[in-house]
């Protein structure tokens, strides 16, 4: 047994989501997003969640539809082709239930960047008092001390949570992730703390043989879920594509209520079956 292993169940990882929190998590609009750890926030009824990420799909539409959601800072919310807009997450949005902060993609991610590099506030490139951006979300125009010209910075943000789907994993938390990493290796050095879901537990030796590999360290993770498709129903390449039917399912089903929970209860077992 591994004495530094941080494996612990998937219900026992979203406990350590409390009510309120800032939260950040990996993949982008309906690739390799941690579907099973969002359905078990949703499961929870963690409420208050503060989400911020620039492209937010599945994940958002989720919590917004089960209630958990209090804001979301980000660039765009969408299912992708062929499903479109994230319904639940507009008609949260157009209630009033849910705050939406528009930070434009580069802007969100000048947020999280400050935050990893220990600075008070980001540059973002490509803004301009001629856009309603800046007039929308969290900038600030400074004067450039090299030039004198205007620029537009934004604060750092500091999530108490990022939460990532990876294909690989030790239980200590290193973990690989195959394909594009969109920002997940950013996201975990921005937060405070990093959980891990994974398709695959191996040994530590696995990753010791290529180091240049790990895309996250131990060093951030407080926990490590193994979760054989835990993307699902969005697609984690190359180990599995999208899967059209069961997103449907889910945007028929989360339509109403009494649907959500009976889509959460379907999923139960697929998410939180065999820990390792």
């Amino acid at each position: 047994m591994d004495t530094d292993s941080k494996l612990m169940s998937l219900d026992a990882a979203a406990a350590l989501v409390r009510p309120g929190q800032l939260i950040t998590m990996g993949g982008t609009l309906s690739q390799r997003i941690p579907a099973a750890f969002v359905r078990q926030l949703a499961r929870r009824r963690v409420t208050g969640l503060r989400l911020v990420k620039s492209s937010p799909g599945y994940d958002a539409d989720v919590l917004a539809a089960a209630g958990c959601l209090a804001a979301v800072q980000c660039g765009i919310a969408s299912l992708e082709q062929p499903f479109g807009m994230a319904p639940a997450f507009r008609r949260a949005a157009q209630s009033g239930a849910l705050k939406v902060i528009e930070g434009a993609c580069p802007g969100v991610m000048a947020g999280l960047q400050a935050s990893a590099f220990g600075l008070p506030f980001m540059p973002v490139a490509g803004l301009s008092e001629a856009s309603d951006v800046v007039k929308q979300g969290p900038f600030a125009r400074v004067t450039d001390p090299f030039t004198g010209q205007p620029a537009y910075v934004t604060p750092a943000i500091r999530p108490a949570w990022a939460i990532l789907h990876v294909h690989e994993a030790d239980v200590r938390g290193n973990a690989r992730i195959y394909g594009s990493p969109v920002w997940d290796k950013l996201m975990s050095r921005a937060a405070d703390r990093t959980i891990i879901t994974a398709e695959r537990i191996l040994p530590t030796e696995h990753f010791e043989a290529q180091p240049e590999m790990t895309t996250v360290s131990e060093l951030f993770v407080e926990a490590v879920v193994h979760v054989p498709g835990g993307a699902m129903p969005t697609s984690c390449y190359p180990d599995y594509d999208l899967q059209e039917d069961a997103m449907q399912a889910y945007l028929d089903m989360s339509a109403t209520p009494e649907g959500l929970e009976r889509y959460l209860e379907e999923t139960l077992t697929q998410d939180c079956g065999e820990t390792v």
